[in-house]
């Protein structure tokens, strides 16, 4: 299928899954890599008691509001 067909069936709409292969699918700048920081006990404490509060593995907490500030530094 060409690409033209392919805009015109998606702008249309239309569902274009048959016509993708998602096991080639990829997500730029999505990979992981492990890092290791070491953190103030306090701080794990302060960690731990929003994780508990949110019902979250602490470890998300820390990606999202990393995330969180890189965007807003990002932006300015």
């Amino acid at each position: 299928m060409k690409a033209k067909d392919f805009d015109k069936l998606f702008d249309g709409g239309k569902d274009v899954r048959r016509h993708l292969d998602f096991s080639k699918a990829r997500r730029p700048e999505q990979s992981q890599k492990r890092v290791n920081v070491d953190f103030p006990i306090w701080m794990i404490h302060s960690l731990d008691k929003e994780a508990r509060k949110l019902g979250v593995p602490r470890q998300s907490i820390i990606k999202v509001w990393v995330a969180e500030r890189l965007e807003k530094e990002t932006v300015h």
